[in-house]
């Protein structure tokens, strides 16, 4: 117990340390990406390829700073002392799959627009490639979550609950809880 005790302390600590870390890479993403746009900005360059300079940027910080959110919630504050690795895998993957995604979509679009902009058509292979290399890692991450175990997945769901509503001739009644909640 004593050995157990000690590797736990030793993960939690390095994943504080990870999970500063990649906070703070985030940050800096961010504060230097804002600060060079104002540069640009001042220089009289154009607005549209700053914004796009900033876009990618945003993506990549935010891909980083999901990092440090899966860090921070699968091995650090408050994380339990046994973890079986499906179940952290099938809570975790999804999110950052799903942000490497969106970013490799966002990379590939800005790629068409600039390329065809530019006129250089012949260069449109490299954007469809990445526009197709994110959709295959979804079809993986589809076809992993498809075929992995869901053992610790199951959400108990909360049983029927009714509410009491009035209605406009001043009478109550009762309406499932499911009605009641969504207005």
């Amino acid at each position: 117990m004593r050995n157990d005790a000690f590797v736990l302390a030793i993960q939690k600590i390095f994943a504080r340390g990870f999970t500063l870390l990649f906070f703070g890479i985030s940050a800096t993403i961010i504060i230097t990406t804002l600060v060079a746009a104002v540069g640009h900005l001042l220089n009289g360059d154009e607005i549209t390829q700053i914004i796009v300079k900033i876009v990618n940027a945003s993506v990549i910080s935010m891909a980083v700073f999901e990092v440090a959110l899966v860090i921070s919630k699968e091995y650090g504050y408050g994380a339990e002392a046994e973890h079986d690795v499906i179940v952290m895998l099938r809570r975790t993957l999804p999110r950052f799959i799903g942000t490497v995604c969106v970013a490799l979509a966002l990379e590939g679009l800005m790629m068409v627009i600039k390329y065809s902009q530019l006129d250089l058509a012949g260069n449109l292979y490299y954007p469809v490639a990445i526009i197709v290399s994110a959709a295959l890692l979804l079809i993986a991450l589809g076809a992993f979550l498809r075929l992995a175990p869901s053992r610790g997945m199951e959400m108990p769901l909360p049983a029927p609950q009714a509410a009491s509503v009035s209605s406009l001739a001043g009478r109550t009644g009762v309406v499932p809880a499911v009605a009641a909640g969504c207005c």
